[in-house]
């Protein structure tokens, strides 16, 4: 997915765990997803509280929200460097084309993950025939001695696992001993948890991660906080448990993220991730320029137009991250 934005700001980000105690809540706020109708997303990461988790520095929650009235996704051909895409669906069928050459459906309880360290650039539109489209799309930050990786698009239908009261796809790193055989180029955890009406659920993690879990459906506990819809809560390292309930009478699904703190300072504007405003500068130039660092989207009869890069900010914007 891109940053639609016109005006997307440049944020320098760095990191820092924070204590312990009751689970930090970040809100989303609603950005629209380009085009005269535009789908609203609900963005928790980045934001001023909180710029990552682990080297998870990106979220976008949509839907589920009818095509016919808004419009469904239709972004058009657009860059990405330093960074990995994650596309995870739980309503609706969006197909992605990119450079690398790769054509698939994005599915309800499958996984694509898209690399895009020194460049590349794709698509993604709802496919016709859904009806209701509903998912969110998250960026990882890749590790400076990792981020002008080559290209790669990797796919995987992660197993319903078992818990008790719950259910788990664990799509990447380990959880409840299910393990994905996704590469990522730092450590990650990425699990859908759905939870049966009354259901409290414990989970062994490590305590060297920080998480956020994300609400979806109904209202969740996360470490005895309350998160409703679209809300992130947040925990620092030191935890080698959580505690995830569903009070209320229908079922819950939420998306579980972690990661060790990202030990880096990241610069990221649009759709890049870099270390400095020059490579910004230039990254921008190269898109605009129809540089060969992205490649191009194989033609797409009828397809969204080609994005072309907002304008740069006047000043430069000074770093802030996470608190300490």
């Amino acid at each position: 997915m891109s940053n639609v934005e016109t005006e997307p700001a440049e944020l320098a980000c760095g990191t820092g765990p924070c204590g312990p105690g009751e689970a930090e809540v970040l809100e989303a706020r609603s950005v629209p997803l380009g085009g005269p109708r535009a789908m609203p997303v609900w963005r928790t990461l980045p934001q001023r509280k909180r710029s990552l988790i682990g080297a998870w520095c990106f979220a976008d929650h949509y839907g589920p929200v009818d095509p016919a009235v808004h419009g469904g996704m239709s972004v058009g051909p657009h860059p990405h460097t330093g960074l990995q895409t994650v596309s995870w669906l739980f309503d609706g069928e969006i197909e992605h084309r990119d450079s690398l050459g790769s054509h698939a459906i994005v599915r309800p309880g499958e996984l694509n993950l898209m690399t895009g360290g020194h460049g590349i650039c794709h698509e993604e539109v709802s496919t016709p025939q859904t009806t209701t489209l509903h998912g969110v799309q998250l960026w990882v930050a890749l590790p400076d001695e990792h981020r002008n990786a080559a290209r790669d698009f990797q796919h995987y239908a992660p197993p319903i696992t078992a818990l008790p009261g719950a259910t788990a796809r664990v799509f990447l790193g380990t959880l409840a001993g299910e393990t994905s055989p996704v590469r990522t180029y730092t450590p990650l955890l990425g699990a859908e948890l759905t939870l049966e009406p009354g259901a409290e659920l414990t989970l062994d993690v490590d305590p060297g991660f920080e998480h956020g879990l994300l609400a979806d459906l109904g209202e969740i506990t996360f470490a005895g906080t309350t998160l409703s819809r679209t809300r992130l809560g947040y925990l620092g390292t030191g935890r080698s448990r959580l505690a995830i309930a569903n009070p209320g009478p229908e079922p819950a699904r939420a998306l579980l993220l972690g990661g060790p703190p990202f030990g880096e300072e990241i610069l990221m504007w649009w759709n890049f991730l870099a270390r400095s405003h020059q490579e910004i500068v230039a990254f921008r130039a190269d898109w605009e320029a129809g540089s060969d660092r992205f490649g191009a989207v194989a033609a797409h009869p009828g397809g969204p137009a080609r994005l072309p890069a907002p304008a740069l900010p006047a000043v430069r914007i000074k770093p802030r991250g996470n608190p300490a």
